[in-house]
């Protein structure tokens, strides 16, 4: 299997349609990073896709990664484990992130452990990405070599060889209030977790890839990063690309559903007015209403525009 440099959030079904066709158009190998809010066992909000049915529409063109399986990953607090046995017989890769659980290392690599045998026990056939990110748990570059050479210590060799990627950490994470990459790139931390990845054989994958110039992107790959992940940034351009044609009265409704979606609450800083910054406000939770009744009344039909937008985007990360 032939894996990917870039992992999309499917934040929308225009998003999922953008990447199956530049993949099929221009050769652009892609892969899905569906998170446990917006594809589920029992449908999420982007499209109603449920595991299965995510899975049926994109019909093996792509390979479907879940991005943070495991427990408190989804609506409702779990231990993870129904999910993960779902994503096994469906998705190509789980991501095995305990670390919302609990940040004690020990206990992480336990439930790491635990939940990758349910997954391989149900198929043998799936593939691993193991550690967090950054805003999850923090992991210095000793606790990423401790979690790898335990995993290769507790799990049999066969298990152990569906292990592809692990995450690493270059001290960035997300800002989705003012649509900008956040914290202090670190060249240095940077590579010496690559070079651990490749004393374990492992690929190496960094989240909030999001806002990143090509520049950006292309000298982390030249460094030897293996993978990268984006996934709100693709939201926020279909967003603007529905307030920029929708009518000032479109727009109040759309600011309405957004606000009383609460989305936006965890992405804000408390002196945050919502009534001052409407527009910010639908920039940062658009996508997580465009499911809905509500947003379904006022939708305009921009898709061809969208879906240019983010193949434009997926371009310049590829140039």
């Amino acid at each position: 299997m032939q894996l990917p440099k870039l992992y999309i959030g499917p934040m929308s079904k225009n998003v999922v349609d953008a990447a199956l066709e530049i993949s099929n158009e221009e050769n652009i190998k892609l892969g899905f990073i569906p998170s446990r809010r917006q594809v589920a066992i029992d449908g999420g909000y982007v499209n109603d896709w449920s595991t299965e049915s995510f899975s049926e529409y994109v019909n093996s063109r792509l390979i479907i990664q879940r991005d943070h399986g495991g427990p408190e990953q989804g609506h409702t607090s779990d231990d993870g484990i129904e999910s993960i046995v779902e994503d096994a017989k469906h998705f190509n890769i789980i991501h095995i992130d305990p670390w919302k659980k609990t940040k004690d290392l020990n206990t992480g690599i336990s439930l790491t452990v635990n939940l990758i045998k349910r997954a391989y026990a149900v198929n043998p056939n799936v593939l691993f990405e193991v550690g967090t990110e950054e805003a999850i748990r923090k992991f210095d570059v000793d606790e990423l070599d401790y979690l790898l050479r335990q995993l290769q210590r507790d799990l049999s060799k066969d298990i152990y060889d569906n292990i592809k990627y692990a995450v690493v950490q270059s001290g960035v994470g997300l800002d989705l209030a003012n649509s900008k990459n956040t914290g202090q790139f670190s060249k240095k931390r940077l590579i010496k977790m690559l070079d651990v990845c490749k004393n374990y054989g492992l690929l190496s994958k960094e989240h909030n890839g999001d806002f990143l110039n090509s520049s950006q992107i292309k000298s982390r790959f030249d460094l030897g990063l293996s993978a990268i992940n984006i996934a709100p940034e693709f939201g926020q351009i279909e967003t603007r690309c529905y307030v920029d044609n929708m009518t000032e009265n479109n727009v109040e409704m759309f600011y309405d559903i957004c606000y009383n979606s609460g989305k936006w609450k965890k992405w804000v800083k408390k002196d945050f007015v919502p009534s001052e910054n409407k527009k910010q406000l639908i920039n940062i939770c658009g996508h997580y209403v465009f499911s809905t009744v509500e947003f379904e009344k006022i939708k305009i039909n921009v898709d061809l525009q969208v879906k240019k937008n983010i193949k434009k985007r997926i371009r310049e990360i590829y140039e």
